[in-house]
């Protein structure tokens, strides 16, 4: 019979091992992954494995002085995710390291390593929390650290990662957008921006008004980009790449005739079932940005582009695990496509906000300034980045740059770039 505890542990090592190994992001390894697990153990095993790869590299760099040689794979996140239980999850020791040793031995491809984790495990546990204590936040991979440093120094990048270490409140867009309401309703926070931050939600499903479609849950940088768009009445927006929807249930809730424009049909299914839920409407269009031909030029266009999503890390902590930056070109070029689209899809003096959840600047600041060269008399509008409730000292020339050290006394924010153009 398998110990109790066992399973979620063995399900959070193997979505370790899809994310570290096979360079999967952890919301593709989930189905398979987590299956057979009661919804108990599979919320436990997601909750481990996201929180040892939160802490990963600090583990790493505790882990370092007690391994000759890089242990096998699946030993070495074992290692991970007990050091993880024993030192940020304050787990008691002997249950943890008991558990390590048995999730090695229940396998004949890694009971060979239960001798070495038992041993290395013991080792930590004698250079005991202090040593843990003194190591810094958990550093981001060489792929993305030195880009980042190059765009906003070392200090800035440290002030980054600490804030990836502390993890994400829960936010949410309240459809009435009375943010002050909604906050006393479910004991929140209501943010200079509009959103609501919870701090301890429990089940999202189970809070007051998801069933009545009171609310979405959407990061509070991610509402950003609408409250730049400003969205009237009777306008008509596009959303050029609608899924999951957060931003195309905000265009909707402002009473704009919004077009939601998304290449997946899967992905498109949440959109249709969030609107569905708060009660909105929306056109859905399955399709290609690049090939779709609209009929019409709209008033507006949010283009919520194609991105590395490194500003989404608090949350996402496998993302700088499963990726590297052999995509950057081909997400770069991509960029520039589609702010042309946009462009060409608005009427003359409409206006188009550009974004990505990037904490890249070549994919912000930099698409900004080739866009302006390649499009005479296109201008950024200024006045639209600063009705957004944000801080003025976050636009810069080229727009709106938002970071998860951003607001840290408050929980921080995702990594954004927002811009608002204009096109002549």
């Amino acid at each position: 019979m398998a110990k109790p505890g066992l399973a979620p542990r063995r399900a959070a090592v193997a979505l370790m091992d899809a994310v570290t190994v096979e360079g999967r992001l952890m919301s593709e390894a989930l189905p398979g992954g987590v299956q057979a697990l009661d919804p108990a153990d599979r919320a436990r095993a997601q909750r481990l494995a996201t929180g040892a790869l939160r802490w990963l590299d600090r583990s790493d760099r505790l882990l370092g002085p007690y391994l000759k040689r890089r242990p096998d794979p699946t030993a070495h996140n074992a290692l991970r995710l007990a050091v993880f239980e024993m030192f940020v999850e304050q787990a008691a020791p002997h249950g943890v390291v008991d558990a390590a040793v048995s999730l090695m031995r229940a396998r004949p491809e890694t009971e060979r390593q239960a001798g070495l984790v038992n041993a290395v495990l013991r080792n930590v546990l004698r250079a005991g929390h202090e040593a843990w204590e003194k190591l810094p936040p958990p550093r981001l991979p060489k792929w993305l650290r030195k880009p980042l440093v190059a765009d906003y120094g070392k200090d800035v990048v440290a002030a980054i990662e600490a804030a990836h270490a502390a993890g994400a409140p829960l936010d949410l867009t309240p459809k009435d957008g009375d943010a002050p309401a909604l906050a006393a309703r479910l004991g929140g926070e209501a943010l200079p921006s509009g959103s609501v931050r919870l701090v301890t939600a429990g089940q999202v499903s189970a809070l007051p008004g998801f069933e009545s479609g009171d609310w979405w849950v959407q990061d509070a940088a991610a509402a950003v980009p609408v409250r730049v768009l400003d969205p009237q009445p009777g306008e008509r927006v596009l959303d050029m790449c609608a899924a999951p929807g957060g931003k195309t249930l905000q265009i909707a809730a402002a009473g704009a005739e919004v077009t939601a424009l998304d290449i997946s049909e899967t992905r498109m299914k949440r959109v249709e079932e969030n609107l569905t839920r708060c009660g909105l409407a929306a056109r859905p269009v399955v399709a290609d940005a690049l090939e779709w031909e609209a009929g019409a030029p709209f008033d507006a266009v949010l283009l919520d582009a194609p991105c590395t999503a490194t500003g989404t890390i608090r949350r996402h902590p496998d993302l700088p695990y499963a990726k590297d930056a052999s995509d950057f070109p081909t997400l770069f070029e991509l960029q520039a496509h589609m702010i042309d689209r946009a462009l060409s899809l608005v009427k003359p003096g409409g206006r188009v906000v550009f974004c990505t959840c990037s904490l890249l600047v070549d994919e912000g600041e930099e698409q900004v300034r080739d866009a302006l060269e390649r499009h005479p008399g296109l201008t950024v509008d200024r006045a639209a980045l600063e009705r957004s409730g944000i801080d003025p000292a976050w636009i810069g020339a080229e727009g709106l740059r938002l970071r998860p050290d951003f607001w840290s006394d408050r929980g921080g924010m995702d990594g954004f770039f927002v811009t608002a153009l204009t096109r002549p």
